[in-house]
């Protein structure tokens, strides 16, 4: 369906809102290319935000709400920051820490922050009823890797998981690197070069424990011998925790 004169801008928003997906968040420019109706389009949407067809997320944010019996749901939190994890159609960010520490079965506590790994990291700030973090990654971000960087990123903050000992996360950590693909360990190991030294370690220790310690000895190589890193509760899960420094 074109858009002409004769359809009211209102009767237009309203066609294309009608057959947008639930929590599907969007912004004035979603609708129109002509800049004299920018003022039209804005003020048709805010009407709708008055008459509670749409919910506004953050300035110039829209959001089609999903009603329940508990009230409006907020979109999925891919779609409240997604305009920070892409531009132009290319991957600059991903979701990360408390976002994926339930995805990867690590917590089931939810948070109200929402992390975000990116190369180029900014300053803190709230959207909606969200805190929208910055982790920074130094490896190149793409879509294969990201959910290796996930994973890194965990192994990362093990520290800083809610409700969860580090015994329980190297179990978990353990299980799901056990499942990886050769290519996929090897990519691991290469991201996590990148990562601090205690990163280095923990992850090295994980593929020993999975008999993989050929694929870890770039890992081991990296980490300065003399150095020890603090993680209660590992040797627990893991049964070479001293080779890599782990107290």
């Amino acid at each position: 369906m074109h858009y002409n004169q004769k359809m009211k801008t209102a009767e237009y928003i309203s066609f294309i809102i009608d057959r947008l997906p639930n929590g599907y968040v969007f912004t004035y420019a979603n609708f129109i290319t002509e800049v004299n109706q920018k003022e039209a389009v804005i003020k048709a949407l805010n009407r709708m935000v008055a008459s509670g067809k749409i919910a506004k997320l953050s300035k110039g944010k829209y959001y089609k709400p999903e009603n329940t019996p508990f009230g409006n749901l907020l979109p999925n939190q891919a779609q409240v920051v997604k305009d920070l994890l892409e531009e132009n159609g290319r991957i600059t960010g991903y979701l990360t820490g408390y976002s994926v520490y339930n995805q990867l079965g690590l917590t089931t506590q939810v948070s109200n922050t929402i992390q975000i790994g990116k190369n180029q990291i900014r300053p803190n700030f709230k959207r909606e009823r969200y805190t929208i973090a910055f982790v920074k990654q130094k490896n190149t971000i793409t879509k294969e890797n990201i959910p290796l960087l996930q994973l890194l990123d965990a192994i990362r903050y093990i520290k800083k998981i809610p409700d969860a000992s580090i015994e329980a996360s190297c179990k978990r950590f353990l299980a799901i690197i056990k499942n990886f693909t050769d290519k996929e360990t090897n990519t691991l190991v290469r991201l996590a070069l990148k990562y601090p030294p205690a990163t280095r370690a923990l992850l090295g220790a994980l593929l020993d424990q999975l008999q993989q310690g050929k694929t870890a000895e770039p890992l081991f190589k990296s980490l300065n011998p003399i150095t020890k890193y603090k993680l209660t509760g590992a040797a627990k899960a893991i049964s070479n925790t001293e080779k890599w420094n782990i107290v």
